[in-house]
């Protein structure tokens, strides 16, 4: 016959048992648990730095791609510029040419407008200067073309603080 300290030991064992089932069941649940978490945490981390690679990737190719200067503007120095030119051995000699101004910039071209008369004033001037077989040629006539934007930088640069030219172009040139 089974005592009753039997007893209470068969039921002591068996509820330690049944403890020992519930505790046992939770731990596969928590390491499951644990198991998609990790997961979880690898696919954002592998998500988060795919994005950062693409986006630098991105920033690179945006920096190799060639950068388009602004649109050019010009001002046209109107009317064309008529002057004698010296050294003239077979009568008097006349030089007419027709100049644009070059920017690329929108407030430059605003200060150009506004000091169009100063440089007609000092192109004249320079033009006048010159000798007949001295713009004969290609090699003279980019010379005086230099020279000329030289002139209009120099003069921007005490008017306004920039050269705001970039290239003074001759639209049309006659000798006579």
């Amino acid at each position: 016959m089974a005592t009753a300290a039997d007893k209470n030991s068969r039921a002591t064992a068996q509820k330690g048992a049944a403890h020992a089932t519930k505790a046992g069941s939770k731990l596969p649940l928590i390491i499951s648990a644990v198991a998609v978490l990790a997961a979880a945490g690898a696919g954002g981390g592998w998500y988060w730095s795919s994005r950062q690679a693409s986006a630098a990737e991105q920033a690179a190719a945006e920096a190799r791609k060639p950068k388009l200067p602004a649109p050019a503007q010009y001002l046209a120095l109107e009317p064309p510029f008529v002057v004698n030119l010296t050294g003239a051995n077979a009568g008097p000699q006349y030089l007419q040419v027709e100049i644009q101004l070059m920017t690329r910039d929108p407030a430059a071209l605003a200060q150009l407008e506004r000091h169009a008369p100063a440089i007609r004033a000092r192109l004249l001037m320079l033009l006048a200067q010159q000798d007949a077989q001295g713009i004969a040629d290609r090699t003279g006539k980019e010379k005086l073309q230099a020279l000329a934007l030289a002139e209009v930088r120099k003069l921007m640069r005490a008017e306004t603080g920039s050269p705001s030219v970039e290239e003074l172009l001759f639209t049309s040139f006659v000798t006579q």
